[in-house]
Formats: C-alpha cells, sequence, structure tokens
C-alpha cells in the first residue's frame, strides 16, 4: 500500500539488487495508515503478516506489570510465506521456543523454517544462506525492519551480516528460497537441522547428484525433505558443534542468485520429491505471483466498503491470519502418515488436528464458510484419527471436535461420514480414558470435582474442574443436536438431560460458578478474582467462566433473581478492575476482570442481547475492536495469542456483523458492522449482502430481504439464499 522504495545511490550500498526499486521493503505499520485512501482491487494489499509479531510493554495495556525478562503473548503469529492450509510456511526464526520463533523487537535472523503454527511445536528445516568464516556457535545475522517486508505468499530481508537478500515464496508443500549474494564466489548454506521449536531426536542430510540434496528431521513427528538448487554443491561440510554438527552446503560460484526448491513430506524423500512437481518450471517470480493470487481468491470472498483504512487492514489481515491453520499433510500422490504411523492413501487430504479449544468458538465456522472442500477434508481426517484411537480427537481441553462437526453439519457441509463421526463422540461422551478426562466422575456426580489443596496458586495443576463441566456440558448439547438429526432418541434425550450440568456448579452466594470438592462442599477459600491455569478453571478466573453455557442462556440467567440481577452480575465482570497483582502469562489484556487476551469469556458480551440490551454489548464489541487489536509503540501487537486464527476470526465475525454465539447451532447473531456494506460469497457461490446505515451502536431495525427481521439471530439456511440483511442504528 505504502511504498518505501530505495533510490538507486541507496540500492547500491548493498549489492546486486536493483530490483529492489519496484519493490515494496517495509513494514507498514498499522498506526501510520491514516487517511490513506486506497484505489487497487488487490486485497492483498490490505494484509500486513507481521500484524501479531510484537510485544506488548506498556502495563496499562497489558493489566499487570511483567515479571523482568517476561515477553507477554501478544499475537504469537510469523510474517512468512505461507498458502492457506498449507503443509509449509517460509518464515524467519529470530528465537527457536518462542511461540512462533519471530519476534518483532529481535536483531538477529538464525535460520529460515519450512513449517510454522504460531506455536511452541513445528519450525522443521532450519536454513540460513552465509558467507565467508562461519562460526556454528555464531552465524545468525542481523537485519533491519527498514530492509524488510511481506505480503501473502511473500517474505524479503536483507540480511546484513552477509550482505544477502533473502526471498521466500511457497506453495501448498514447496518453499522458494532466492537468495541474492553481494559475493558471487562464496555462496554457502547452512541447514541446521539439530534445531526446531522441539527436541531433535535424530536427522540426516546427504547430496543426491550436483545440485540436489535430500534428507530428514526427527521430532515429535518426521518431516522429509527434498531440495533442488540451480548452483552445483561442490561439498557439504559438517561443522563441528559438541554431539551436534551442523552441515553447510557449499555451491559453485555463479553470477546468479541462488535458487533453492524444497519440498516437505511426512511420509518419505521420495514423496517430496515428487511433491516438488508444484514448482516444476516454474520461477521465483511466477510462484509469488501465483501465491498472491490465491490470496487475493481467498480474501475476495469477503468484500467490505467504508470504514476506517486502518479498520481495513485489521479486518484483512485477520481474515488472512485465519485460514493458515490446520495444516496439509498428504501429499501431491495422496499419501500420509496416519494416526498409527502407517503410510495410507485415502480419497480426501489429510490434515493436522485443528486448535479445536481455541477456534471451534469462531475460526472453523469461518473456515466451512469460505472454505468448505478444506473443511470436510479436516473434518474426514479428524474420523480417520478417532477410527484409529477409539476416540475422535481433540486439542488442549474440552471435546470441541463435537461442536465443529455438528455445526458444519447442520450447516450444510455433509460430505463425510456422519455416523462414524456421530458413534465416536458418543464413545467420547461416555467411554472414560479417552478424550473426555474424568467423564465418568462427570457422569455420575453431574460434575467434575476439585481436590482439596492447600494454598493454590496460579500454576497449581488440578482437573480444571469447573471448566470441564461447563465444557462437556455444551459438547453434550452438540452431539444431541447429531442424535437428534440421527433419529437417536436414547442418546438424545441422555444428552440433553446432561447440558444442565453447568448449573451443578453454579453458587448462589457468589454469583459464580466455583468449584466443588470430591464430597460436594464448595471450594474455601474462595478467591473469584485469582486466575487459574487448571484448578478450578482453564486459564481464567470465576469471572471469566461463570457464563459460559451457549445452549442454555436462558437457563443460566434462570439461575439469578431476575434479568436485571443478571445484568448487574453481567456488568461487574466488564467494571471490576483486574487486581494488578494477578499474573498469568497468557491472561492479559482487560476490560474489568473480562479479558480479550485469552478466549474462555469471548462470547460475554453478546449475553447482553438476552437481557434486552444490545447496544451494552455493542459498545463492549466496538471497544474492543478499537483497543486490542493493532496494539502498542508500532501498532502490531495483538492484546492475546493468536491461537491459529482464533483472535483473528473474532475480529473477522464482528467487523461483518455477524457472530457465531453457539458454534453448534447453525445460525449467528447479528451486530452492528464496522463497514457500510459488506459481501459475503459463501461456499456455494450464493452471495448475501449486509448493510449498515448509521452509526449508532443500538439497532433499531433489521430487515432481510426488505422484510422486517424478527430477533437479532440469522441461520446459515437464510443467509444461503443471498439477500440484503440491512441494519439501522441510531
Amino acid at each position: 500500500m505504502i511504498q518505501d522504495i530505495k533510490t538507486t545511490s541507496e540500492t547500491k550500498k548493498i549489492g546486486n539488487l536493483d530490483y529492489m526499486l519496484n519493490h515494496t521493503i517495509h513494514v507498514i505499520l498499522l498506526v501510520a495508515i491514516a487517511g490513506f485512501t486506497h484505489a487497487e482491487t488487490n486485497l492483498t494489499d490490505w494484509v500486513n503478516p507481521f500484524l501479531g509479531t510484537a510485544p506488548l510493554t506498556k502495563s496499562e495495556d497489558i493489566g499487570y506489570t511483567p515479571p523482568r525478562n517476561w515477553r507477554v503473548w501478544a499475537g504469537l503469529t510469523f510474517p512468512g510465506a505461507a498458502l492457506p492450509n498449507a503443509m509449509v510456511q517460509l518464515s524467519p526464526i529470530t528465537e527457536f521456543g518462542s511461540g512462533a520463533g519471530y519476534e518483532y523487537e529481535d536483531d538477529t535472523i538464525y535460520a529460515f523454517t519450512h513449517t510454522n503454527k504460531g506455536h511452541w511445536n513445528l519450525c522443521y528445516i532450519p536454513m540460513l544462506p552465509v558467507c565467508g568464516d562461519v562460526s556454528v556457535r555464531d552465524f545468525g545475522s542481523g537485519f533491519s525492519h527498514q530492509n524488510e517486508s511481506a505480503r501473502p505468499g511473500y517474505y524479503q530481508v536483507l540480511l546484513e551480516r552477509y550482505n544477502i537478500n533473502a526471498e521466500l515464496t511457497s506453495t501448498l508443500r514447496c518453499g522458494y528460497h532466492k537468495y541474492t549474494y553481494k559475493d558471487n564466489n562464496d555462496k554457502k548454506l547452512l541447514v541446521n537441522l539439530a534445531v526446531s521449536n522441539e527436541r531433535i531426536r535424530r536427522w540426516d542430510i546427504e547430496q543426491d547428484g550436483a545440485n540436489a540434496f535430500k534428507g530428514y528431521q526427527r521430532a515429535n513427528e518426521q518431516v522429509f525433505f527434498y531440495a533442488v538448487t540451480n548452483h552445483n554443491i561442490q561439498k557439504i561440510e559438517f561443522l563441528e558443534n559438541g554431539r551436534q554438527d551442523v552441515p553447510l552446503l557449499h555451491f559453485e560460484a555463479s553470477n546468479d542468485p541462488l535458487e533453492i526448491k524444497i519440498a516437505l513430506s511426512f511420509v518419505s524423500t521420495e514423496n517430496a520429491k515428487a511433491n516438488l512437481r508444484e514448482l516444476e518450471g516454474k520461477s521465483f517470480e511466477q510462484v509469488k505471483n501465483e501465491a498472491s493470487q490465491t490470496w487475493q481468491a481467498l480474501l475476495s470472498k469477503i468484500n467490505v466498503s467504508g470504514g476506517t483504512d486502518r479498520q481495513k487492514q485489521l479486518f484483512y489481515s485477520s481474515l488472512y491470519r485465519s485460514f493458515l491453520w490446520p495444516a496439509l499433510r498428504s501429499d501431491i500422490n495422496g499419501e500420509f502418515t496416519d494416526a498409527n504411523r502407517d503410510v495410507v492413501k485415502k480419497d480426501f487430504r489429510y490434515y493436522t488436528t485443528p486448535s479445536l479449544w481455541d477456534t471451534y468458538r469462531n475460526k472453523l465456522v469461518l473456515l466451512g464458510m469460505l472454505s468448505p472442500e478444506v473443511t470436510v477434508d479436516v473434518i474426514k481426517s479428524l474420523i480417520d484419527k478417532g477410527e484409529k484411537r477409539g476416540f475422535m480427537p481433540t486439542f488442549f481441553h474440552g471435546d470441541h471436535a463435537a461442536v465443529f462437526i455438528a455445526g458444519t453439519y447442520l450447516r450444510g457441509l455433509q460430505d463425510f461420514d456422519i455416523k462414524g463421526a456421530y458413534d465416536l463422540l458418543v464413545r467420547n461422551a461416555t467411554v472414560e480414558g479417552g478424550t473426555r478426562p474424568h467423564i465418568a466422575e462427570y457422569i455420575d456426580k453431574g460434575y467434575i470435582s476439585t481436590p482439596e489443596i492447600e494454598h493454590p496458586n496460579v500454576e497449581t495443576k488440578a482437573k480444571a474442574g469447573v471448566t470441564k463441566t461447563l465444557e462437556y456440558a455444551y459438547d453434550d448439547y452438540a452431539v444431541a443436536l447429531l442424535a437428534k438429526e440421527l433419529n437417536d432418541k436414547e442418546n438424545y434425550d441422555m444428552l440433553m438431560k446432561r447440558t444442565g450440568n453447568y448449573k451443578n456448579l453454579f453458587d448462589s452466594s457468589t454469583g459464580l460458578m466455583r468449584g466443588r470438592l470430591e464430597n460436594g462442599e464448595w471450594v474455601k477459600p474462595f478467591n473469584p478474582q485469582y486466575p487459574y491455569y487448571e484448578y478450578m478453571y482453564r486459564e481464567a478466573n470465576a469471572w471469566q467462566s461463570t457464563f459460559f453455557a451457549p445452549h442454555d442462556v436462558k437457563g443460566l440467567v434462570g439461575l439469578y433473581q431476575s434479568k436485571e440481577a443478571f445484568e448487574h452480575q453481567l456488568d461487574a465482570v466488564f467494571t471490576i478492575p483486574w487486581n494488578p497483582a494477578y499474573i498469568a502469562r497468557n491472561v492479559s489484556c482487560f476490560i474489568g476482570q473480562y479479558c480479550h487476551g485469552n478466549q474462555p469469556d469471548h462470547s460475554y458480551p453478546y449475553l447482553y442481547y438476552f437481557v434486552d440490551k444490545q447496544e451494552k454489548c455493542q459498545k463492549r464489541i466496538d471497544q474492543i475492536m478499537d483497543r486490542f487489536y493493532g496494539m502498542g509503540d508500532t501498532g502490531l501487537a495483538l492484546c492475546g495469542m493468536d491461537d491459529a486464527g482464533e483472535m483473528s476470526s473474532w475480529y473477522v465475525f464482528n467487523a461483518i456483523g455477524l457472530y457465531p454465539f453457539s458454534p453448534a447451532d447453525p445460525e449467528y447473531i447479528i451486530t452492528v458492522p464496522v463497514f457500510d456494506t459488506v459481501d459475503v460469497r459463501l461456499s456455494d457461490n450464493s452471495a448475501f449482502t449486509i448493510i449498515r446505515k448509521n452509526s449508532g451502536s443500538k439497532i433499531t431495525e433489521i430487515t432481510y430481504d426488505s422484510k422486517n427481521f424478527e430477533g437479532y439471530f440469522i441461520s446459515h439456511q437464510e443467509l444461503e439464499k443471498g439477500k440484503q440483511l440491512v441494519i439501522t442504528t441510531q
């Protein structure tokens, strides 16, 4: 959008980089674009891949003063090249073991790795172009954000130590490196296979002919690679580094930039070599342009007008970030390594397990709306894993594959074995030893107990019994919806009865959900403001956990003496100040007790709808979108970890005026969009339009297809009719 072009004289200082005259090389800071008029149609121009890479440093933003040398999680995103839901994410590493591996405040790049999630795993196959004398104890290169740029499918940086301009792009299964050296007679590549964001168990590399090398890296899983270069390889030298040597490839001199085409496979080096067909006969610029076109096609499924430039950049950056995970794991020939570590071939693309505890809330709904083929294959992958393991898999906490699968099926994506999925989900819900820990106690008592521990603290390990009970009740509801669809009345009745189990942990004396001991007594002492990672609550306190019953808000409100009493308690969530003495690393950025920096309470603002105070919800939503996205001195921080796109998807939905309040149900709550007009093209090529009239926060009228619309919930089926949803405010 804004170009910072080097002059000819400046370009000469960094070698043969005159192509940079036509390239945007500087990060676009979110705070610097106010008033800029966007005249281009390429929506990728609005995307800033650096959003979420910067830290939060101010106590007033974080909510507390973090301990010394403690980096608050403020996005944990990566700026590198990737396609939607691809196998390869090719990105720079400034620090291994730091979430996504790239921290904006750092000044040294140690590698470019080929897999990334924005988490503390992956970052496989590290490579770095070097020249001159190379020490395995000191090989990183300084860099400047002034000589760094990124856009969807492309990343570029000048490695100052070696005077090498590095450019990266990618396909689904391949990375494409282009390195322009100042010294064309001294080209080397360091392949540091002993490290990743996980502990490496073993690795190997070998030359294969004049200009190819191959190998593997084994951590939690084994990833194979095959690479070809446009320069002949002179030798592979192994630099001594204690017990682990570091491979260093030497290349013959050439005046052309060094280009490396590398493919991954989680099956074999032979499959990796076959995956290189994605790059066959293609130049770097062609692959880069194709990556941009792929993202343009996806981003253009939602077109917006109106709003500020900052809001558009936040919107399309968030939309981009929502489609990077889960990641492809099957090869071009269809083979993949299954949950039993067997190599198999099925009639679908195999994907990693989604980050279900986070993304079931919104991101997986967005995935189904805009990428239905990927969504169906992700579910088929989950079913395949479930059949191998005996239970439907989940991620981290809860049993939210149930919500994902039920919501997807009810929204009309049904090209998968629903009976097979349902049988696994029922097994999850009824059999101990699988996806739902303590399910036997949950069935027996109607809740999961909290052990009696003297002086528990943030780090205390326990059952997170309150959170599990509330989440299992909602998961039961999701499975019950499928039971109804499949005419399984017995299990439907059983599961629906259990959906009220959340009430068993409601303490009427405090108006909050509270842990119970095995004997049924309340946990004492009780401090509802104190956060826990796993004791009573999962990454939350009582205020952030109490109001989770999206399937039964009427029942939740009924626990209080009146709607007014419920509203008063909900107000307290947003008004009781956070105690800055309470410090949990990923619980940050508050409005009162409400924490947008983590997921558990992300649905709470919408509860105002159920006490007839829609405008109070909207004021909070607007406050959250304005305050907690594009934060910090650079405007590049988020209020918390993006969690594989959940934080980003929350923004996307609220910016367009819809939110999947109960993602298991095929409907959306209507809010006030950020933009004047939003055009959404759904999976079946039907398109609907959302129009905002006036700029207030109180909705005074809703029409759909020019007819008055009652209530605030609209079904997915209605949206598929492709009409105009007009939201009038004051």
